[in-house]
């Protein structure tokens, strides 16, 4: 399951609708880098969605996203530690940032079913954009071939995410 989990945030590289050209390769220590960003940035908007939902199903959402993010980001770690891989800051993982704290704002602005609409809304383009990112790039990208792996494990389990977080989309009035 924790290896499942890390390959999840290895695809939460499209987080904030960064899109990648077809062209950028991100390198393994550009990936790993990524992934520890975006991990952080999910587990902050769970964190959001904790403080501010009351909806049951929203915030038993925001608590199986907090959990496994912190669980892959903490894998991620030892994955890099294992690999001998210094994550390298990069332009994906910059804008990451930068639109995560507009999203965050943007979501702070909000309250009550508003609020909930919105995170869950976010967070279906969000999984649409990482199963994107992930078959297009991160997967192409991978050079090792454990990171690949997790990389393509990570693809069922946001799949997963996603229909969940679409299923209760469809029951937020």
């Amino acid at each position: 399951m924790l290896k499942r989990l890390l390959a999840a945030t290895f695809l939460a590289a499209a987080l904030g609708g960064v899109a990648f050209a077809a062209d950028a390769k991100p390198s393994d220590p550009q990936i790993a880098h990524i992934a520890y960003t975006a991990g952080n940035i999910d587990v902050e908007a769970a964190q959001q969605a904790l403080k501010k939902s009351k909806n049951a199903d929203v915030v038993e959402f925001a608590k199986t996203m907090e959990r496994d993010h912190k669980a892959v980001n903490d894998q991620a770690l030892a994955l890099v530690k294992k690999l001998k891989v210094t994550p390298e800051d990069n332009a994906i993982s910059k804008s990451l940032t930068d639109g995560a704290k507009k999203e965050r704002a943007k979501l702070a602005s909000l309250d009550g079913a508003a609020f909930d609409k919105a995170y869950i809304a976010n967070e279906v383009a969000y999984h649409k954009a990482v199963n994107s990112a992930l078959a297009d790039t991160l997967i192409p990208s991978a050079q090792n071939a454990e990171l690949k792996a997790l990389l393509e494990t990570g693809l069922t389990l946001f799949q997963q995410h996603q229909a969940h977080a679409e299923h209760l989309a469809s029951t937020i009035d």
